[in-house]
């Protein structure tokens, strides 16, 4: 029996909403899923322990690359910090090519066994840089500078850990919240909490990575470092395939741009007619003809609308009508969606320089400063172990706002999310600039001791990445849960990296931006804020710069945000127990 068919039968059925998933997904048999054996916790379980690993493997990386260009590599601050940024931007951007490929060709599922085993690549090339000796940095104890072959093995590496990123993230996540159905009232409660313990195992992975192999990294080894990641990184492929069997999947539908595509040409083929005078004249197809939910008319980017308006109504001519003279009003509703999330995307970019920070800027810092955790014959934390602050912290802030938060917030706000997704992430942009304050405060005393032959304690750092933690809580899991929510459905991978996107972006505006003031510093005082180490550079200025610039953005985001409007699904398409509140 065929799925569709299947599907409409059982949508006439409460009970059968109840027994079976009526979501256009399917089991591993390509059967209709069965709602208790297949998808919501159980199947999101597995997908949240890959992800672990995953975030293991990269922020035990991506904490200490600064660390390790600048010991390592011998390259100096300018450089080092160049370079992590350039490629934190590409991990964060290729995203965007894992994920139309992930909901145009191979699906969500495919993908990521794909994307992993380029990861597990990466990582193997990186551990054998260490240990094939004609591969070793240096052929010596005392290292003045590394091997060409070891530098080139290193960056190939990386990369290839890039590529990997990059059909992983967009797809594992959004496969996780393919598990839960928006068209059933407990099952849409479980997937807006998703999120918030989805966020929670990545910040676990994450707190892992810069306390133990960070350690490790710093003193048995990276060689040593890299065979852990590796091995955990195979366990954690191993066991999501065992969750095959309670997987719900999602066919992938084609290019997303084509349709898009062919709104834009069918309003502009139209554009001289008048608009109906009711939206119920407009084109639209069945439910048992849309694999998807229909979407309801906005009146935004009306202009769109005349690709929907039908100029020969016989059923004949409706039948033979090609896509790009009629769209349907739910492919020009998607249309409108991403051309209504571009300002969204533009207005976060700064929030993206300040996360960037955490990585290149805020560990350097660490790495010259007092690291005993009393006297000096007491322990040393790693440099890039003070970021565990900030994963602390995301853990504790989900616990609190899903459990406490969220509960009494849907009490006095009627909203299921408890505030909508975009308060959420301008209350995280604000924690943003206090996070920008603090660190430029601390920068400057700092280097107030430095003059006087004094190193400041690196606890001094804790509350800018506390207050970081906080920020991203709020920002960077809403952000996660707009770009999902808020896209088309038949484009749900890409929705996760347009929102890794405004990280792999803030990464690159970040080098800009260090590059562009630099140079007007120069010209105007004749001192540079960037030196080739901390001690001669004025990283204090730069932070305050950032503070200003992340204020004066929240007032633009505002001013966006007020102005958005949220995706609208029919009502008709959801359960009569429950209403949708889709902000």
């Amino acid at each position: 029996m065929e799925h569709k068919k299947i599907g409409s039968e059982l949508q006439d059925s409460y009970e059968d909403q109840q027994k079976w998933v009526c979501d256009s997904s399917f089991d591993s048999k390509g059967h209709v899923p069965l709602r208790a054996r297949t998808g919501a916790w159980k199947a999101a379980f597995f997908i949240i322990a890959i992800e672990f690993s995953e975030r293991l493997s990269y922020y035990g990386l991506a904490t200490n690359l600064v660390v390790y260009l600048t010991t390592i590599l011998h390259q100096d601050l300018k450089t080092a910090i160049r370079n992590a940024n350039y490629w934190a931007g590409v991990t964060t951007l290729m995203p965007l090519l894992g994920g139309f490929v992930a909901d145009a060709y191979l699906g969500r599922y495919t993908t990521v066994l794909v994307a992993t085993t380029i990861y597990l690549m990466g990582l193997v090339l990186l551990t054998l840089s260490w240990f094939i000796p004609g591969l070793k940095p240096c052929h010596q104890e005392v290292c003045v500078e590394p091997r060409k072959a070891h530098e080139i093995a290193f960056f190939i590496a990386i990369y290839l850990i890039s590529i990997g990123t990059g059909g992983h993230k967009p797809s594992l996540e959004s496969f996780g919240a393919d598990q839960f159905d928006e068209g059933h009232a407990e099952e849409r409660k479980m997937k807006m909490s998703y999120f918030n313990w989805w966020s929670a195992g990545l910040c676990a992975g994450i707190l892992t990575a810069v306390t133990v192999i960070v350690f490790i990294e710093d003193r048995v080894g990276w060689g040593v470092s890299s065979i852990i990641l590796t091995a955990v990184m195979t366990i954690s492929l191993l066991i999501f395939l065992v969750g095959k069997p309670f997987y719900r999947y999602q066919k992938p539908l084609g290019s997303p741009l084509t349709p898009m595509l062919q709104v834009f040409v069918a309003a502009i083929a139209k554009k001289k007619l008048p608009y109906p005078s009711d939206i119920s004249l407009l084109h639209e197809v069945s439910k048992a003809e849309f694999n998807g939910r229909l979407l309801s008319h906005t009146t935004h980017v009306k202009f769109l609308d005349k690709a929907a308006i039908i100029e020969d109504n016989t059923p004949q001519a409706l039948q033979k009508q090609s896509p790009w003279r009629l769209a349907s009003l739910t492919k020009v509703e998607e249309t409108k969606l991403i051309i209504n999330m571009i300002p969204i995307w533009l207005s976060v970019l700064v929030f993206g320089i300040c996360a960037a920070q955490a990585s290149t800027f805020f560990i350097k810092q660490a790495t010259v400063m007092d690291r005993h955790i009393s006297g000096k014959n007491s322990f040393t934390i790693p440099s890039a172990s003070i970021y565990c602050l900030t994963a602390i912290t995301l853990i504790m802030y989900v616990t609190v706002y899903d459990k406490l938060l969220v509960p009494f917030l849907r009490r006095n706000t009627q909203n299921q999310r408890g505030i909508n997704i975009l308060q959420r992430v301008g209350i995280g942009m604000f924690f943003a600039v206090i996070t920008m304050i603090i660190a430029a405060l601390v920068e400057k005393k700092r280097l107030a001791l430095f003059e006087h032959n004094r190193a400041l304690s690196v606890f001094w750092l804790a509350p800018q990445f506390i207050v970081l933690g906080v920020a991203e809580g709020f920002t960077l899991v809403g952000l996660q849960e707009y770009f999902y929510d808020q896209v088309p459905d038949s484009m749900r991978s890409l929705g996760i990296a347009f929102y890794l996107s405004v990280l792999g972006a803030g990464s690159f505006l970040n080098n800009l931006l260090i590059t562009v003031v630099d140079s007007l510093a120069d010209d105007f005082s004749g001192k540079r804020w960037f030196g080739k180490n901390l001690n001669t550079s004025r990283l204090d200025w730069f932070y305050w710069l950032l503070a200003g610039l992340t204020a004066a953005n929240i007032c633009v985001f505002m001013i966006v945000a007020k102005r958005f409007p949220y995706k609208s699904v029919q009502s008709s398409q959801v359960l009569a127990d429950s209403s949708v509140s889709v902000a």
